[in-house]
């Protein structure tokens, strides 16, 4: 069989700092394709429960007209910078295009920090709960230098200096802003309805399952129902165990970033698309 902690230790030999993109690549394209994605969908949701965020959104109507297709501009322009690098030549397009479309709207200083930090601490809390295996330090590490150096490119102002006092600037931030709000419950339901159209299950199951997956103060941000404590121990117990059975399996050879066979936007992406392509009407 295939060393299966091959991947752990050439990210370990790398300097979390410098070789940030490198450890990016390997840990979210290769040791925990699923969970990056898993995670990150759960915190673009978590950031509806902003109401200065979710009413913008709800201002646009993108997630009323076009909801898939605006979840999969958001994740594959986020993969572009993964796979290619913030630098490459596919990576400053895609930049170009996310600094294009915030371009179009107010949005605060304070709330695109907000944002990037759960692409940095989401995933980390998740794979940490469900992850095959525990993440390293330079895993952590390496995802706060690489969205630090994604968020200067952005123009985001003020980051945090280190990682300790972003995880703090996140934790506050939630606990200033989150609160009900129409907005929140507007994008929220939206949300989920996406959610569950993924899914052959019942939408009733499936949307009950997705809610107890959320905390208690994101589901009083959106208005959600709390969900029995014995659902929320089974959808917890499956992803652990489904985290038993990845450990057992050979080491992935090829990433799964941009190169998802599901998208539902933008089939056989990312074949004859740019960057440039994403975020159209």
């Amino acid at each position: 069989m295939a060393d299966r902690f091959a991947n752990r230790r050439r990210i370990t030999s790398l300097d979390p700092e410098r070789d940030h993109a490198e450890i990016m690549r390997i840990s979210s394209g290769y040791e925990f394709p699923w969970d990056y994605v898993r995670s990150l969908e759960f915190a673009l949701f978590r950031t509806y429960c902003v109401p200065s965020i979710s009413a913008l959104l709800a201002k646009t109507g993108e997630f009323e007209r076009r909801p898939q297709q605006r979840y999969d501009d958001t994740a594959l322009l986020m993969a572009e910078l993964v796979e290619h690098g913030y630098d490459s030549p596919r990576g400053r397009e895609a930049l170009r295009v996310v600094n294009r479309l915030h371009g179009r709207y107010d949005i605060s200083n304070d709330d695109m920090r907000y944002v990037l930090s759960t692409f940095i601490f989401d995933p980390i809390e998740w794979i940490t709960r469900f992850g095959w295996r525990p993440l390293t330090d330079h895993e952590r590490l390496g995802a706060f230098h690489f969205y630090r150096a994604v968020g200067h490119r952005m123009g985001i102002k003020d980051l945090p200096p280190d990682y300790s006092s972003y995880a703090a600037f996140k934790r506050e931030y939630e606990a200033e802003h989150f609160t009900y709000s129409d907005t929140n419950r507007a994008i929220g339901q939206y949300t989920l309805d996406l959610f569950c159209s993924w899914y052959p299950a019942p939408r009733a199951l499936t949307s009950r399952a997705v809610l107890a997956m959320l905390d208690e103060p994101m589901l009083t941000a959106f208005g959600f129902p709390a969900q029995p404590a014995w659902l929320t121990k089974a959808a917890r117990t499956a992803l652990r165990a489904r985290a038993t059975t990845v450990r057992l399996l050979p080491p992935r050879t090829t990433p799964r970033l941009t190169n998802d066979p599901k998208n539902r936007s933008y089939p056989g992406y990312p074949a004859g698309y740019r960057p440039t392509d994403l975020g159209a009407p």
